[in-house]
């Protein structure tokens, strides 16, 4: 698969005395070559000069060393925590942080799902990279470079000094009284850890192309970052603002001409793309008659930038639907959230991608939210089947998730609802007869989600029996039951709606938004709610 790749950087000069690092994916290669996160600190860790790397995945790997100094993983999908500590066994370093000695290599972990929470996994990691690791590798590598020969305490010292560095070892969690505060045990080290933030004009695009991935030759770049529309259950907006647009004249347009010349699959990557200041600018670029050839895939855009010039390009360029989160069909539901979303707006764009040639149009929604009563759920389906009756050329697909609660937004205290399944099963009754493809989350993952998303230390545990168990609903249930008496039940870390004010797990990591600033979103929320119960009004 390796001889496959095309490469789109240069390596620096090989140094007999590289610092030796294995950086992993806990996927398959398929999967893990298509995640644009895990390529770019790819690019960054080989670019290093007197590194040498080498990927690992659960399915192939380069040649690894025999003696990694560092280990890293990039992760972004909670549910993949079974295979980080497979691939740790299957190069015998053990899986708990406190186990390791001189000679095994230091663990680092990084992604969106570390920099919002790391804390259930924070007893198998040396040390997490919170945040963007444009700048953040490059001082990583220079400052473990410094203290190579150091001890194994020593490197962890001195890199717990760069700011988006995070060493578990160095605080304790003290969870009486229903709280959970993590404080440093160590002289020296910061109470609280700010996440880096990249602000550079030029974002991610990928380091190779390959055939043998999921979304087979595309290459990928990163239009904007973050999303300025901040709705109230988002990770994505809240722990990555502020919204960053790339520089289309020296950043995204120059990627672009680079990636085009070794593919005609182009993919604009972006939590919010459209809202590029400059997006018309792009458009018009890709639909010259010189990219005639060119295959676009856009990853979900805003409804309501969704514009006629915009699908025709689509719809030339060989895209066959295009892809909308419009979260409820009930527009009192959607002010909960702040989905600054009309129902007239959705019909528009259902309207516009039909005229443009576009065959299909997919849809995200959520059930669960809170504030959420049978009205919502009602009003949802009822502008699904007005949808397919206005456009019945399009084809329409509905994915619909179960709210799960992240950290760092105003709904960090909420539970899942546990209503939720049958409110699954009772949207696909309403729309499967219309004709309309229901593709609901699994509920029983949502679950572990949420376990995983507010999670503290003392998951940890579980999280290790759990996978000699199966990776189940199930398995969960029968590992929290061997630890009854020792940690809260399972229904605490995933239904519960925890105390406004009480310290959160992950309260010592900061995202650049203030708790006031949250609680005010979530005021703002909460007046729009006809009752205030557990997880979610019903």
């Amino acid at each position: 698969m390796f001889a496959d790749e095309i490469r789109l950087f240069d390596l620096p000069a090989g140094d007999a005395d590289a610092v030796p690092v294995i950086f992993a994916f806990p996927n398959t290669y398929e999967i893990g070559i298509t995640s644009l996160g895990y390529q770019v600190v790819w690019r960054l860790l080989a670019s290093c000069p007197g590194v040498e790397v080498a990927r690992l995945f659960t399915d192939i790997h380069e040649t690894l060393p025999a003696r990694p100094e560092l280990f890293g993983f990039s992760f972004s999908w909670e549910l993949d925590y079974d295979n980080v500590l497979a691939l740790l066994e299957k190069q015998r370093i053990p899986v708990w942080a406190a186990e390791r000695e001189e000679e095994h290599p230091l663990v680092f972990g990084g992604g969106p799902v570390f920099t919002a929470n790391p804390e259930p996994f924070a007893l198998f990691f040396d040390f997490f990279l919170l945040g963007d690791g444009e700048e953040l590798i490059a001082e990583v590598i220079a400052a473990y470079q410094q203290v190579r020969t150091a001890s194994r305490r020593q490197k962890l010292l001195r890199l717990a000094q760069i700011p988006g560095v995070y060493v578990p070892a160095f605080y304790e969690g003290d969870y009486r009284e229903g709280e959970a505060r993590i404080e440093p045990v160590v002289e020296g080290i910061p109470a609280t850890l700010e996440r880096r933030t990249f602000r550079g004009g030029q974002l991610s695009h990928s380091a190779v192309v390959t055939e043998r991935c999921a979304w087979p030759g595309i290459f990928m770049v990163e239009v904007a970052r973050s999303c300025p529309e901040m709705c109230r259950f988002c990770l994505a907006s809240y722990l990555t603002l502020p919204f960053r647009s790339a520089n289309v004249e020296t950043g995204l347009l120059p990627a672009i001409e680079k990636g085009l010349q070794v593919t005609n699959r182009l993919g604009l990557l972006g939590a919010s793309v459209t809202q590029h200041p400059q997006f018309a600018q792009i458009i018009d670029y890709l639909a010259r008659p010189e990219h005639a050839d060119v295959r676009l895939s856009v990853s979900s855009v805003r409804t309501n930038t969704l514009s006629p010039q915009f699908c025709r390009t689509l719809a030339a360029r060989g895209s066959q639907s295009v892809t909308i989160a419009i979260e409820s069909g009930s527009e009192r539901l959607r002010r909960i959230v702040n989905k600054k979303l009309s129902n007239d707006e959705i019909f528009s764009a259902a309207a516009t991608a039909s005229a443009a040639g576009l065959q299909g149009l997919k849809l995200y929604g959520m059930c669960g939210v809170p504030g959420e009563i049978q009205s919502d759920l009602d009003a949802t389906a009822e502008l699904l089947v007005r949808l397919k009756k206005q456009n019945p050329r399009l084809r329409l697909s509905f994915g619909c998730s179960t709210f799960v609660p992240k950290a760092h937004t105003p709904f960090q205290r909420y539970g899942v609802d546990p209503k939720a399944e049958k409110k699954l099963q009772s949207l696909q009754k309403a729309l499967r007869p219309q004709g309309i493809d229901f593709r609901p989350e699994s509920y029983n993952w949502s679950v572990i989600q949420a376990l995983l998303s507010r999670g503290d230390r003392r998951v940890a545990q579980v999280l290790e029996r759990t996978r000699h168990y199966g990776s189940t609903l199930g398995s969960f249930r029968r590992a929290f039951k061997d630890f009854k008496g020792q940690l809260p039940p399972l229904d605490y870390y995933v239904h519960a709606q925890w105390p406004d004010g009480a310290t959160l797990p992950w309260q010592h990591l900061r995202t650049g938004l203030s708790e006031s600033l949250l609680d005010r979103h979530l005021d703002q929320a909460r007046s729009e709610m006809p009752v205030l119960t557990g997880g979610a009004a019903s």
